[in-house]
């Protein structure tokens, strides 16, 4: 009878502890590529790396900065930021969190191998002044300062000095050390294995300070690049949510009993840039000059570039065309100037424009694009060949995946002459574009900027906007900096893209108009 008993206690226990069990299984088309927070300033890493490292303040449900480690924060002057730490808070390894911590990662953060200095541009120093309370000084007053370090995720001193990760390891020259494949931080989850280009796997972090509004008990991500077979994987219920859904399925996908569709803008915009800073482009039938320094040359190639067809057969409407940097839900955006300064498809004055600037036979240029980064990207770039080819520019495309992608065109050489970016400014201001994207490159501006635009004056009206506190002068001068850009067709603008994910029905998630996928916000129903 008391083996009888047991037995039947076990069986109990081991269906209670099946119930409760609620792994989440979901799919990409391409992988982290590191899980040092610092190693590339891309949505995608920063999204993922922000369920196990967290900043001192981060965004809620409705993108509104809330207190993360810093439970509070004041202004003891107009260039002080004094954060409050929050107690308690322990490193997953069970190491407390100190102020030390994020004096280390701000170091860390402004060294060699980073790729997110650029958050961090404005602060002069960050020191300790108490185990719990931390400064951080700007060089001038800074109206965005906390928008601007949502993205920086906190690290540990003591767990990188123990690694050897003192520095990130810089993935622009595909360098590695111990934090490109492990990870450990004070967020809701910890990292339990990592096969790179295949699958992570995460579970909840049990010594997490914040309330779980999870139910999760395992993460796994799985890479899956293939469009067809990742859609496959949703409707047969081998994953639980796709993360990037193409444009081509989402109909099918919507009427697929089970499987619900969550579809919303984005903030991101897709343009194109040219390398305009070489005397002689490096993957270009041209000799001895470069095309794109001559603005005639920039302006016939977006006359050519019909971003609106682009829209609306490429990405079957999923997307809004757009003439600006910045789209709608980024501050300094309006419809008026987005409309001012959209220049619409003229395949005659292209080609005119190209004859007057010395190429009326046309040229050969290489265009560099990811395949697997952005909605339909190859897709995208191979409808711009055609395009071009109408005003005698032939294009050979370079499609790569985004790990040789990005340490080829963000790499130190910046080895290329005509490439497709997407960005997202994760402040929501248009000052972070037009100080990354559109800034003349001096190592901390412009890090972003491969086809090395610049101008004189429209890096004056950046730096104005950074410390400008007055709204309605602020908003003047992103104005004028947005309209002396395009005047000079410094970048080519295509579209703000439409962020479309899939899940199955028992899944409750958040979408967020930045394509940030928090899993602290998913939940697996029963």
């Amino acid at each position: 009878m008391l083996r009888r008993t047991t037995l039947a206690t076990l069986l109990l226990a081991a269906t209670t502890l099946a119930a409760q069990a609620n792994t989440f299984r979901w799919a990409n088309d391409g992988d982290v590529n590191s899980m040092d927070p610092y190693a590339r300033n891309e949505t995608f890493l920063l999204s993922f790396n922000a369920n196990i490292y967290e900043p001192l303040v981060r965004r809620d449900r409705n993108l509104a900065v809330e207190p993360a480690l810093a439970a509070r924060w004041e202004q003891p002057s107009p260039t002080v930021w004094r954060f409050h730490l929050r107690e308690g808070v322990r490193f997953s390894d069970g190491t407390p969190f100190t102020a030390d911590d994020v004096v280390f990662s701000f170091e860390r953060a402004r060294a060699q191998g980073s790729n997110i200095t650029a958050v961090l541009a404005s602060v002069k120093e960050a020191r300790a002044v108490s185990p719990t309370v931390v400064e951080l000084e700007t060089h001038n007053p800074n109206p965005i300062q906390l928008e601007e370090i949502t993205l920086w995720g906190i690290m540990s001193r003591g767990w990188a000095e123990r690694n050897n990760a003192q520095r990130t390891a810089d993935l622009t020259q595909r360098a590695e050390n111990f934090a490109t494949r492990n990870a450990m931080g004070t967020g809701p989850f910890v990292l339990v294995s990592r096969e790179p280009d295949r699958r992570t796997v995460l579970a909840p972090n049990p010594s997490w300070w914040d309330r779980p509004e999870h139910n999760l008990t395992r993460v796994e991500f799985n890479v899956i690049s293939n469009d067809a077979t990742r859609v496959a994987a949703l409707i047969s219920n081998e994953v639980d949510m796709v993360y990037t859904v193409p444009p081509q399925d989402t109909d099918r996908l919507s009427r697929t009993p089970g499987i619900r569709v969550h579809q919303q803008a984005e903030l991101r915009t897709i343009y194109f840039g040219m390398d305009q800073t070489r005397e002689e482009l490096l993957k270009s039938d041209v000799r001895g000059r470069n095309p794109f320094r001559d603005v005639r040359v920039r302006q016939a190639f977006q006359m050519a570039i019909d971003n609106e067809a682009i829209v609306r057969t490429v990405m079957r409407g999923q997307a809004r065309a757009t003439g600006l940097m910045v789209g709608p839900g980024v501050n300094g955006h309006t419809d008026a100037l987005d409309t001012a300064v959209r220049v619409r498809p003229n395949v005659a004055e292209a080609r005119r424009l190209l004859t007057e600037a010395g190429y009326p036979n046309g040229f050969g240029v290489t265009l560099d694009c990811p395949n697997d980064r952005y909605v339909n990207d190859e897709a995208i770039c191979t409808a711009a060949v055609a395009m071009l080819a109408r005003i005698g520019v032939r294009v050979q495309l370079n499609a790569q995946t985004r790990a040789r992608y990005f340490a080829e065109i963000l790499g130190p050489s910046y080895r290329t002459s005509f490439f497709m970016l997407g960005w997202t400014p994760p402040t929501y201001d248009a000052h972070n574009a037009l100080f990354n994207l559109m800034g003349t490159r001096d190592g901390t501006r412009g890090v972003f900027n491969p086809g090395g635009y610049s101008n004189p004056r429209f890096d004056e009206l950046t730096n104005r906007i950074a410390v400008e506190t007055d709204r309605t002068r602020r908003t003047a001068l992103i104005d004028e900096a947005m309209r002396l850009h395009a005047s000079e067709a410094g970048h080519i603008p295509l579209h703000q893209q439409v962020v479309i994910w899939a899940a199955r029905q028992n899944i409750t998630l958040q979408q967020l108009a930045d394509n940030f996928f928090p899993l602290r916000l998913v939940r697996v129903g029963q």
